[in-house]
Protein backbone atom coordinates (compact mmCIF):
# COMPACT_ATOMS: atom_id res chain seq x y z
CA UNK A 1 0.00 0.00 0.00
CA UNK A 2 1.39 3.36 -0.92
CA UNK A 3 2.63 5.93 1.52
CA UNK A 4 -0.63 8.42 0.02
CA UNK A 5 -3.24 5.58 0.19
CA UNK A 6 -1.94 4.63 4.01
CA UNK A 7 -1.92 8.70 4.63
CA UNK A 8 -6.27 8.54 3.39
CA UNK A 9 -6.77 5.09 5.44
CA UNK A 10 -5.26 6.49 8.44
CA UNK A 11 -7.38 10.00 7.75
CA UNK A 12 -10.72 7.90 8.03
CA UNK A 13 -9.19 5.74 11.26
CA UNK A 14 -9.33 9.33 12.84
CA UNK A 15 -11.95 10.69 11.62
CA UNK A 16 -13.99 7.78 12.92
CA UNK A 17 -12.27 7.44 16.31
CA UNK A 18 -13.60 11.03 16.72
CA UNK A 19 -16.91 10.40 15.43
CA UNK A 20 -16.97 6.47 17.02
CA UNK A 21 -15.96 8.93 20.62
CA UNK A 22 -18.99 11.74 20.16
CA UNK A 23 -21.33 8.82 19.25
CA UNK A 24 -20.71 7.16 22.68
CA UNK A 25 -20.15 10.19 25.12
CA UNK A 26 -24.42 9.97 25.92
CA UNK A 27 -23.10 5.97 27.03
CA UNK A 28 -19.88 7.29 28.89
CA UNK A 29 -21.50 10.17 30.58
CA UNK A 30 -23.46 8.34 33.25
CA UNK A 31 -21.77 4.63 33.62
CA UNK A 32 -19.21 3.02 35.80
CA UNK A 33 -16.83 4.53 34.04
CA UNK A 34 -16.64 7.61 35.79
CA UNK A 35 -15.60 6.46 38.94
CA UNK A 36 -13.54 3.09 37.94
CA UNK A 37 -10.04 3.17 39.08
CA UNK A 38 -9.21 0.58 36.89
CA UNK A 39 -9.33 2.79 33.98
CA UNK A 40 -6.09 4.73 33.80
CA UNK A 41 -6.07 8.59 33.19
CA UNK A 42 -4.20 8.91 30.29
CA UNK A 43 -4.16 11.57 27.34
CA UNK A 44 -6.43 11.07 24.99
CA UNK A 45 -5.22 10.72 21.55
CA UNK A 46 -8.26 10.27 19.89
CA UNK A 47 -10.81 12.81 20.31
CA UNK A 48 -8.75 15.44 22.55
CA UNK A 49 -10.27 18.80 21.00
CA UNK A 50 -13.94 17.51 21.88
CA UNK A 51 -14.26 17.96 25.55
CA UNK A 52 -13.77 16.33 29.00
CA UNK A 53 -16.31 13.26 27.49
CA UNK A 54 -14.10 13.30 24.12
CA UNK A 55 -11.07 12.58 26.67
CA UNK A 56 -12.86 9.83 28.76
CA UNK A 57 -13.53 8.20 25.54
CA UNK A 58 -10.04 8.73 23.90
CA UNK A 59 -8.62 6.91 27.71
CA UNK A 60 -10.32 4.08 27.30
CA UNK A 61 -9.47 3.65 23.85
CA UNK A 62 -5.74 4.42 25.43
CA UNK A 63 -6.08 1.49 27.17
CA UNK A 64 -5.60 -0.93 24.03
CA UNK A 65 -2.03 0.21 23.88
CA UNK A 66 -0.58 -1.98 26.14
CA UNK A 67 -2.90 -5.02 24.61
CA UNK A 68 -0.35 -7.75 23.11
CA UNK A 69 -2.48 -7.22 19.35
CA UNK A 70 -3.92 -3.43 20.16
CA UNK A 71 -0.07 -1.82 20.70
CA UNK A 72 0.80 0.63 18.52
CA UNK A 73 3.61 0.88 16.27
CA UNK A 74 6.67 3.06 17.31
CA UNK A 75 6.89 3.71 13.53
CA UNK A 76 7.35 7.43 13.56
CA UNK A 77 7.50 8.50 9.66
CA UNK A 78 4.83 11.55 9.23
CA UNK A 79 2.23 11.26 6.76
CA UNK A 80 2.60 13.89 4.34
CA UNK A 81 -0.32 16.33 4.39
CA UNK A 82 -2.72 14.36 6.50
CA UNK A 83 -3.55 15.64 9.86
CA UNK A 84 -2.84 13.83 12.81
CA UNK A 85 -4.64 13.63 16.16
CA UNK A 86 -2.52 14.61 19.23
CA UNK A 87 -0.24 11.34 20.38
CA UNK A 88 -1.46 9.35 17.24
CA UNK A 89 1.23 7.03 15.70
CA UNK A 90 1.25 4.62 13.12
CA UNK A 91 0.20 1.22 13.65
CA UNK A 92 1.86 -1.35 11.70
CA UNK A 93 -0.23 -4.10 12.88
CA UNK A 94 -2.98 -2.46 11.73
CA UNK A 95 -1.88 -1.03 8.63
CA UNK A 96 -1.30 -4.69 7.81
CA UNK A 97 -4.97 -5.69 8.81
CA UNK A 98 -5.70 -2.95 6.38
CA UNK A 99 -3.96 -3.96 3.43
CA UNK A 100 -5.48 -7.56 4.36
CA UNK A 101 -9.38 -6.48 5.02
CA UNK A 102 -9.18 -3.39 2.75
CA UNK A 103 -7.72 -3.33 -0.77
CA UNK A 104 -5.55 -6.67 -0.29
CA UNK A 105 -6.80 -7.89 -3.76
CA UNK A 106 -6.43 -4.30 -5.02
CA UNK A 107 -10.06 -4.15 -6.50
CA UNK A 108 -12.52 -1.09 -6.83
CA UNK A 109 -15.20 -3.37 -5.63
CA UNK A 110 -13.67 -4.42 -2.46
CA UNK A 111 -12.69 -0.85 -1.62
CA UNK A 112 -16.37 0.46 -2.34
CA UNK A 113 -17.30 -2.29 0.37
CA UNK A 114 -14.85 -0.76 2.79
CA UNK A 115 -16.11 2.74 2.01
CA UNK A 116 -19.04 1.78 2.37
CA UNK A 117 -18.68 -0.20 5.74
CA UNK A 118 -16.94 2.91 7.42
CA UNK A 119 -19.45 5.01 6.34
CA UNK A 120 -22.64 3.01 7.80
CA UNK A 121 -20.42 3.03 11.32
CA UNK A 122 -22.42 6.25 11.67
CA UNK A 123 -24.71 6.52 9.13
CA UNK A 124 -26.71 3.63 9.72
CA UNK A 125 -30.34 4.63 9.56
CA UNK A 126 -31.20 1.31 7.33
CA UNK A 127 -29.97 -0.24 10.25
CA UNK A 128 -31.65 1.07 12.75
CA UNK A 129 -34.88 0.47 10.83
CA UNK A 130 -34.02 -3.05 10.49
CA UNK A 131 -33.42 -3.45 13.93
CA UNK A 132 -36.57 -1.90 14.83
CA UNK A 133 -38.73 -4.82 13.01
CA UNK A 134 -40.35 -7.60 14.39
CA UNK A 135 -38.22 -10.91 13.60
CA UNK A 136 -40.63 -13.63 12.14
CA UNK A 137 -39.52 -17.17 13.95
CA UNK A 138 -40.93 -19.80 12.75
CA UNK A 139 -41.55 -23.51 14.58
CA UNK A 140 -40.36 -26.98 13.37
CA UNK A 141 -44.05 -27.42 12.91
CA UNK A 142 -44.53 -24.73 10.70
CA UNK A 143 -41.16 -25.86 8.66
CA UNK A 144 -42.25 -29.55 8.40
CA UNK A 145 -46.15 -29.06 7.19
CA UNK A 146 -45.47 -25.76 5.04
CA UNK A 147 -42.38 -26.41 3.07
CA UNK A 148 -42.90 -29.03 1.27
CA UNK A 149 -44.93 -29.36 -1.50
CA UNK A 150 -45.01 -30.86 -5.40
CA UNK A 151 -42.97 -27.69 -7.11
CA UNK A 152 -39.63 -27.77 -5.54
CA UNK A 153 -39.17 -24.43 -7.38
CA UNK A 154 -41.76 -23.04 -5.51
CA UNK A 155 -40.31 -24.00 -2.34
CA UNK A 156 -37.06 -22.99 -3.22
CA UNK A 157 -38.85 -18.96 -4.13
CA UNK A 158 -40.98 -18.83 -1.01
CA UNK A 159 -38.14 -20.11 1.37
CA UNK A 160 -35.37 -17.65 -0.04
CA UNK A 161 -38.37 -14.31 -0.18
CA UNK A 162 -39.32 -15.35 3.64
CA UNK A 163 -34.77 -15.11 4.11
CA UNK A 164 -35.09 -12.21 1.51
CA UNK A 165 -36.89 -10.33 4.90
CA UNK A 166 -35.87 -11.65 7.66
CA UNK A 167 -32.32 -12.03 7.43
CA UNK A 168 -31.47 -8.64 7.55
CA UNK A 169 -33.53 -7.90 10.24
CA UNK A 170 -31.89 -10.66 12.48
CA UNK A 171 -28.31 -8.70 11.27
CA UNK A 172 -28.90 -5.47 12.25
CA UNK A 173 -30.30 -6.85 15.78
CA UNK A 174 -26.79 -8.14 16.18
CA UNK A 175 -24.98 -4.75 15.28
CA UNK A 176 -27.44 -2.89 17.95
CA UNK A 177 -25.60 -5.62 20.37
CA UNK A 178 -22.21 -4.64 18.77
CA UNK A 179 -23.20 -0.78 19.53
CA UNK A 180 -24.21 -1.64 23.27
CA UNK A 181 -20.63 -3.16 24.34
CA UNK A 182 -18.56 -1.42 26.32
CA UNK A 183 -16.32 1.19 24.59
CA UNK A 184 -13.11 -0.18 24.67
CA UNK A 185 -14.53 -3.93 24.01
CA UNK A 186 -16.12 -2.81 20.97
CA UNK A 187 -12.40 -1.15 19.83
CA UNK A 188 -10.50 -4.27 20.39
CA UNK A 189 -9.46 -4.52 16.42
CA UNK A 190 -10.66 -8.49 16.55
CA UNK A 191 -14.39 -7.21 17.34
CA UNK A 192 -14.45 -4.45 15.37
CA UNK A 193 -13.13 -6.70 12.40
CA UNK A 194 -16.22 -8.55 13.04
CA UNK A 195 -18.45 -5.85 13.95
CA UNK A 196 -17.80 -4.57 10.42
CA UNK A 197 -17.96 -8.14 8.85
CA UNK A 198 -21.54 -7.38 10.20
CA UNK A 199 -22.23 -4.16 8.79
CA UNK A 200 -20.72 -5.22 5.04
CA UNK A 201 -23.35 -8.28 5.19
CA UNK A 202 -26.49 -5.93 6.63
CA UNK A 203 -25.89 -4.32 3.27
CA UNK A 204 -25.41 -7.25 0.83
CA UNK A 205 -28.41 -8.94 2.07
CA UNK A 206 -30.85 -4.94 2.37
CA UNK A 207 -29.70 -3.78 -0.58
CA UNK A 208 -30.19 -7.21 -2.80
CA UNK A 209 -33.40 -7.14 -5.36
CA UNK A 210 -36.40 -8.53 -4.61
CA UNK A 211 -36.27 -12.13 -5.84
CA UNK A 212 -39.53 -13.32 -8.07
CA UNK A 213 -38.04 -16.06 -10.30
CA UNK A 214 -36.14 -19.21 -10.34
CA UNK A 215 -33.03 -17.24 -11.34
CA UNK A 216 -33.58 -15.03 -9.06
CA UNK A 217 -33.19 -17.59 -5.73
CA UNK A 218 -29.61 -19.07 -7.80
CA UNK A 219 -28.41 -15.03 -7.46
CA UNK A 220 -29.56 -15.02 -4.03
CA UNK A 221 -27.61 -18.22 -3.21
CA UNK A 222 -24.89 -17.77 -4.77
CA UNK A 223 -24.83 -14.07 -2.07
CA UNK A 224 -25.74 -16.68 0.79
CA UNK A 225 -22.95 -19.28 0.07
CA UNK A 226 -20.36 -16.35 -0.14
CA UNK A 227 -21.59 -15.00 3.43
CA UNK A 228 -21.55 -17.94 5.00
CA UNK A 229 -17.83 -18.43 3.72
CA UNK A 230 -17.10 -14.71 4.85
CA UNK A 231 -18.51 -15.76 8.24
CA UNK A 232 -17.20 -19.18 9.01
CA UNK A 233 -14.83 -18.01 11.58
CA UNK A 234 -16.67 -15.76 13.31
CA UNK A 235 -17.01 -17.66 16.61
CA UNK A 236 -13.10 -18.23 16.96
CA UNK A 237 -12.90 -14.23 15.89
CA UNK A 238 -14.74 -13.40 18.90
CA UNK A 239 -13.15 -15.95 21.21
CA UNK A 240 -9.98 -14.38 20.53
CA UNK A 241 -11.36 -10.68 20.41
CA UNK A 242 -12.83 -11.14 24.16
CA UNK A 243 -9.63 -12.92 25.58
CA UNK A 244 -8.04 -10.09 24.56
CA UNK A 245 -10.18 -7.65 25.99
CA UNK A 246 -10.78 -9.63 29.24
CA UNK A 247 -8.68 -7.63 31.61
CA UNK A 248 -11.01 -4.42 30.60
CA UNK A 249 -13.83 -6.12 31.88
CA UNK A 250 -15.50 -5.63 34.91
CA UNK A 251 -19.10 -7.09 34.61
CA UNK A 252 -19.07 -10.94 32.99
CA UNK A 253 -23.30 -10.44 32.32
CA UNK A 254 -22.64 -7.82 29.96
CA UNK A 255 -20.38 -10.28 28.32
CA UNK A 256 -22.28 -13.60 28.66
CA UNK A 257 -25.95 -11.32 27.18
CA UNK A 258 -24.14 -10.52 24.55
CA UNK A 259 -22.47 -13.79 23.63
CA UNK A 260 -25.68 -15.82 24.19
CA UNK A 261 -27.66 -13.08 22.17
CA UNK A 262 -24.67 -13.44 19.05
CA UNK A 263 -23.92 -17.39 19.03
CA UNK A 264 -27.96 -18.48 19.80
CA UNK A 265 -28.61 -15.38 16.76
CA UNK A 266 -25.75 -17.20 14.48
CA UNK A 267 -27.19 -20.22 15.52
CA UNK A 268 -30.72 -19.96 14.54
CA UNK A 269 -29.50 -18.59 11.26
CA UNK A 270 -27.30 -21.26 10.54
CA UNK A 271 -30.50 -23.47 10.72
CA UNK A 272 -32.56 -21.27 8.38
CA UNK A 273 -30.10 -21.44 5.82
CA UNK A 274 -29.14 -25.06 6.02
CA UNK A 275 -33.11 -25.79 5.75
CA UNK A 276 -32.93 -23.29 2.48
CA UNK A 277 -30.26 -25.18 0.82
CA UNK A 278 -31.51 -28.85 2.29
CA UNK A 279 -35.11 -28.35 0.70
CA UNK A 280 -33.55 -29.26 -2.73
CA UNK A 281 -32.03 -32.36 -1.72
CA UNK A 282 -34.97 -34.21 -1.22
CA UNK A 283 -32.67 -36.76 1.44
CA UNK A 284 -34.94 -39.39 2.55
CA UNK A 285 -36.27 -39.47 6.15
CA UNK A 286 -35.97 -35.46 5.82
CA UNK A 287 -37.51 -32.11 5.38
CA UNK A 288 -34.87 -29.60 4.79
CA UNK A 289 -33.06 -29.52 8.51
CA UNK A 290 -35.53 -32.02 10.36
CA UNK A 291 -34.23 -35.44 11.02
CA UNK A 292 -38.36 -37.30 10.78
CA UNK A 293 -36.55 -40.30 12.62
CA UNK A 294 -33.50 -39.28 14.35
CA UNK A 295 -31.70 -42.61 15.68
CA UNK A 296 -30.18 -40.74 18.86
CA UNK A 297 -27.53 -43.74 19.21
CA UNK A 298 -26.00 -43.67 16.19
CA UNK A 299 -26.05 -39.51 16.13
CA UNK A 300 -24.04 -40.35 19.55
CA UNK A 301 -21.70 -43.02 18.08
CA UNK A 302 -21.01 -40.91 15.18
CA UNK A 303 -19.74 -38.17 17.17
CA UNK A 304 -18.04 -40.06 19.51
CA UNK A 305 -16.09 -41.38 16.96
CA UNK A 306 -14.64 -38.16 15.40
CA UNK A 307 -14.13 -37.22 19.03
CA UNK A 308 -11.79 -40.51 19.49
CA UNK A 309 -10.37 -39.72 16.35
CA UNK A 310 -9.42 -36.12 17.56
CA UNK A 311 -8.08 -37.77 20.78
CA UNK A 312 -6.05 -40.18 19.23
CA UNK A 313 -4.57 -37.27 17.11
CA UNK A 314 -3.22 -35.91 20.07
CA UNK A 315 -1.93 -37.94 22.75
CA UNK A 316 -2.11 -41.19 20.37
CA UNK A 317 -4.70 -42.88 22.32
CA UNK A 318 -8.39 -42.58 23.37
CA UNK A 319 -10.63 -43.83 25.95
CA UNK A 320 -13.62 -46.33 25.38
CA UNK A 321 -17.25 -44.35 24.45
CA UNK A 322 -20.29 -46.55 26.09
CA UNK A 323 -23.97 -45.75 25.33
CA UNK A 324 -26.83 -47.43 27.46
CA UNK A 325 -30.02 -46.71 27.93
CA UNK A 326 -32.72 -45.99 25.62
CA UNK A 327 -31.12 -47.33 23.03
CA UNK A 328 -33.86 -47.43 20.92
CA UNK A 329 -35.13 -43.72 20.77
CA UNK A 330 -36.27 -42.23 17.33
CA UNK A 331 -38.07 -39.29 16.90
CA UNK A 332 -37.77 -36.03 15.12
CA UNK A 333 -34.91 -34.04 15.68
CA UNK A 334 -32.78 -30.60 14.20
CA UNK A 335 -29.38 -32.10 14.66
CA UNK A 336 -27.01 -29.72 13.99
CA UNK A 337 -27.09 -28.07 17.89
CA UNK A 338 -27.37 -31.25 18.95
CA UNK A 339 -23.93 -32.64 17.32
CA UNK A 340 -21.95 -29.23 18.50
CA UNK A 341 -22.64 -30.08 21.97
CA UNK A 342 -22.41 -33.56 21.82
CA UNK A 343 -18.50 -33.10 20.28
CA UNK A 344 -17.47 -30.18 23.16
CA UNK A 345 -18.95 -32.74 26.38
CA UNK A 346 -17.09 -35.69 24.85
CA UNK A 347 -13.71 -33.71 23.98
CA UNK A 348 -13.86 -32.60 27.63
CA UNK A 349 -14.91 -36.04 29.00
CA UNK A 350 -11.59 -37.32 26.99
CA UNK A 351 -9.14 -34.91 27.84
CA UNK A 352 -10.06 -34.75 31.55
CA UNK A 353 -9.50 -38.93 31.12
CA UNK A 354 -6.59 -39.25 29.48
CA UNK A 355 -4.58 -36.27 31.48
CA UNK A 356 -6.14 -37.51 35.10
CA UNK A 357 -4.70 -40.87 34.23
CA UNK A 358 -1.25 -40.48 32.62
CA UNK A 359 0.12 -43.98 33.31
CA UNK A 360 -2.99 -45.54 31.34
CA UNK A 361 -3.47 -46.04 27.39
CA UNK A 362 -6.39 -46.70 25.43
CA UNK A 363 -8.79 -49.64 26.58
CA UNK A 364 -6.98 -49.56 30.14
CA UNK A 365 -8.22 -45.92 30.39
CA UNK A 366 -11.77 -45.77 32.48
CA UNK A 367 -14.32 -45.66 29.78
CA UNK A 368 -16.51 -42.72 29.07
CA UNK A 369 -20.68 -43.34 29.67
CA UNK A 370 -23.12 -42.19 28.17
CA UNK A 371 -26.74 -42.47 29.23
CA UNK A 372 -29.67 -42.33 27.18
CA UNK A 373 -33.11 -41.50 28.94
CA UNK A 374 -36.18 -40.31 26.63
CA UNK A 375 -40.14 -39.98 27.74
CA UNK A 376 -42.69 -37.91 25.95
CA UNK A 377 -41.61 -34.09 26.57
CA UNK A 378 -38.05 -34.56 26.31
CA UNK A 379 -34.76 -36.62 26.09
CA UNK A 380 -32.04 -36.75 28.62
CA UNK A 381 -27.99 -37.57 28.24
CA UNK A 382 -25.76 -38.32 31.15
CA UNK A 383 -21.93 -38.03 30.51
CA UNK A 384 -20.23 -39.32 32.85
CA UNK A 385 -16.13 -39.79 33.09
CA UNK A 386 -13.47 -40.20 35.58
CA UNK A 387 -11.10 -37.67 34.94
CA UNK A 388 -10.72 -36.63 38.43
CA UNK A 389 -13.69 -33.71 38.74
CA UNK A 390 -13.37 -30.10 38.74
CA UNK A 391 -11.44 -28.61 41.57
CA UNK A 392 -13.84 -26.46 44.01
CA UNK A 393 -12.26 -23.07 43.03
CA UNK A 394 -12.89 -23.45 39.51
CA UNK A 395 -16.57 -24.91 39.57
CA UNK A 396 -18.13 -21.50 39.50
CA UNK A 397 -15.74 -20.82 36.08
CA UNK A 398 -16.54 -23.56 34.22
CA UNK A 399 -19.80 -21.98 32.41
CA UNK A 400 -17.53 -18.77 32.15
CA UNK A 401 -17.09 -17.48 28.29
CA UNK A 402 -12.85 -17.44 28.22
CA UNK A 403 -12.28 -19.76 31.09
CA UNK A 404 -10.14 -22.33 29.84
CA UNK A 405 -7.35 -24.55 31.02
CA UNK A 406 -5.60 -25.19 27.75
CA UNK A 407 -2.49 -23.53 28.84
CA UNK A 408 -2.74 -26.29 31.63
CA UNK A 409 -3.14 -29.19 29.07
CA UNK A 410 -0.09 -28.31 27.34
CA UNK A 411 2.38 -28.08 30.21
CA UNK A 412 0.69 -31.78 31.63
CA UNK A 413 1.59 -33.37 28.14
CA UNK A 414 4.61 -32.09 28.28
CA UNK A 415 5.48 -33.59 31.74
CA UNK A 416 3.57 -37.19 30.79
CA UNK A 417 4.42 -37.39 27.41
CA UNK A 418 7.47 -34.86 26.77
CA UNK A 419 7.90 -32.19 24.31
CA UNK A 420 7.20 -35.23 21.30
CA UNK A 421 3.78 -35.01 22.32
CA UNK A 422 2.81 -31.26 21.20
CA UNK A 423 4.94 -32.51 18.06
CA UNK A 424 2.46 -34.95 17.44
CA UNK A 425 -0.72 -32.65 18.03
CA UNK A 426 0.88 -30.08 15.75
CA UNK A 427 1.38 -32.32 13.13
CA UNK A 428 -1.74 -34.35 13.95
CA UNK A 429 -3.97 -30.74 14.02
CA UNK A 430 -5.90 -30.87 10.78
CA UNK A 431 -8.93 -33.02 12.48
CA UNK A 432 -10.00 -30.23 14.70
CA UNK A 433 -8.79 -28.98 18.14
CA UNK A 434 -9.04 -30.58 21.20
CA UNK A 435 -9.50 -27.38 23.48
CA UNK A 436 -9.17 -23.42 22.54
CA UNK A 437 -10.64 -19.96 23.99
CA UNK A 438 -13.00 -21.29 26.69
CA UNK A 439 -15.92 -21.57 24.54
CA UNK A 440 -17.19 -24.68 24.54
CA UNK A 441 -19.52 -25.62 27.35
CA UNK A 442 -20.75 -21.81 27.70
CA UNK A 443 -21.86 -22.20 23.97
CA UNK A 444 -23.43 -25.63 24.59
CA UNK A 445 -25.10 -24.28 27.41
CA UNK A 446 -26.48 -21.27 25.12
CA UNK A 447 -27.40 -23.54 22.28
CA UNK A 448 -29.64 -26.03 25.06
CA UNK A 449 -31.14 -22.93 26.49
CA UNK A 450 -32.07 -21.92 22.91
CA UNK A 451 -34.00 -25.16 22.02
CA UNK A 452 -36.21 -25.15 25.35
CA UNK A 453 -33.33 -27.19 27.70
CA UNK A 454 -30.58 -26.76 30.03
CA UNK A 455 -26.68 -28.20 30.39
CA UNK A 456 -25.81 -28.71 33.99
CA UNK A 457 -22.24 -29.57 35.21
CA UNK A 458 -21.61 -31.99 38.17
CA UNK A 459 -18.43 -32.37 39.43
CA UNK A 460 -17.11 -35.19 42.24
CA UNK A 461 -13.81 -33.57 43.17
CA UNK A 462 -11.13 -36.91 43.44
CA UNK A 463 -13.19 -38.52 40.57
CA UNK A 464 -14.83 -37.85 37.84
CA UNK A 465 -17.65 -35.03 36.28
CA UNK A 466 -21.36 -35.71 35.03
CA UNK A 467 -22.63 -33.81 32.61
CA UNK A 468 -26.54 -33.71 32.19
CA UNK A 469 -27.84 -32.44 28.54
CA UNK A 470 -31.87 -31.95 28.68
CA UNK A 471 -33.31 -31.23 25.28
CA UNK A 472 -37.11 -30.90 24.60
CA UNK A 473 -38.55 -32.35 21.76
CA UNK A 474 -39.94 -30.37 18.77
CA UNK A 475 -43.63 -31.32 19.95
CA UNK A 476 -43.50 -30.91 23.13
CA UNK A 477 -46.04 -28.97 25.44
CA UNK A 478 -43.48 -27.61 27.73
CA UNK A 479 -41.64 -25.32 25.22
CA UNK A 480 -42.48 -24.04 21.53
CA UNK A 481 -39.08 -23.41 20.17
CA UNK A 482 -39.01 -21.00 17.09
CA UNK A 483 -36.39 -20.37 15.11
Amino acid sequence: MSITSRSRLLGILVKENQMMANNNHKMLGNNNYNNNNNHKMVTCRHCSSYGDRGRQAGRIVDQFSSDKRGRLGENKTELKGQPRARGLKTDHKNMVWLDNHVDGGKSKSTIRERNSAVTSYYNQHSIDRASEKPSIRLTPMTIMYSSITEDNDHDSLRSAQYLHRELPIRIAKRIIGFRLLPFIVGCNPTILAVHELYIRAFHKLNDHPPILTKEDVNDYNILLRGLIDDHKDVNSDLAQGFKEARKHINDEAIVRDFLDAMLTNRLSIRMLLAHHFNLNDNKLGHIGIINLNMNLKNVIRQHASYVQEITENKYGHAPLIKISGHTEAVFPYIELPLEYILVEVLKNAARSTIESHPAQMGEALPPIHVVIANNDQDFILKFSDRGGGIPHNRTKNVMKYNFTTAEESTDKMIQNTGVFGTMMEAVNSTSGPMHGYGFGLPTSAAYANYMGGNLKVMSMQGLGTDVHLRLLHLDSKLHELRI
